[in-house]
């Protein structure tokens, strides 16, 4: 039996801004989405209103580090070495999702893409791309 549910569990509850931002995931099988509820401490823009660039980013990046949590049972914990996010469309301020793709794990070097959506997912809000660091070599 995988132990993925509880290694996410574990990080979700290690990364305090996490619990600031709301976010929380669900596995699918080999699936993980994560699922960021609207709130109003979100907001960037009043005006429009959207949410906030940096949430954005933030929760794409989150999405990303906690996909690689799930798909490496061996425990090495990931860390960003460098992330490109493309803003599509302002994010309305109400619920958004996240999956990622891990699209190459190396010995050392992790590549993933992660895509947010919210009405529909054919329609991504923002999309990161992102190299993680899988161990320290030690």
């Amino acid at each position: 039996m995988s132990d993925a549910p509880e290694r996410l569990a574990r990080f979700i509850s290690r990364v305090p801004y996490i619990a600031f931002l709301g976010m929380r995931a669900e596995l699918a099988g080999d699936e993980m989405t994560a699922i960021l509820p609207y709130s109003p401490h979100l907001i960037g823009n009043t005006k429009l209103p959207a949410l906030h660039g940096g949430v954005l980013g933030a929760f794409m990046e989150l999405t990303a580090l906690a996909q690689l949590v799930v798909d490496e049972p061996g425990g090495r914990t990931p860390k960003t070495i460098d992330i490109t996010i493309e803003y599509l469309r302002p994010g309305r301020p109400v619920t958004l999702y996240a999956r990622a793709d891990v699209r190459k794990v190396g010995r050392r070097v992790a590549n993933v893409h992660v895509e947010a959506w919210q009405d529909l997912r054919a329609a991504p809000v923002a999309a990161l791309r992102g190299h993680f660091l899988l161990s320290d070599g030690g």
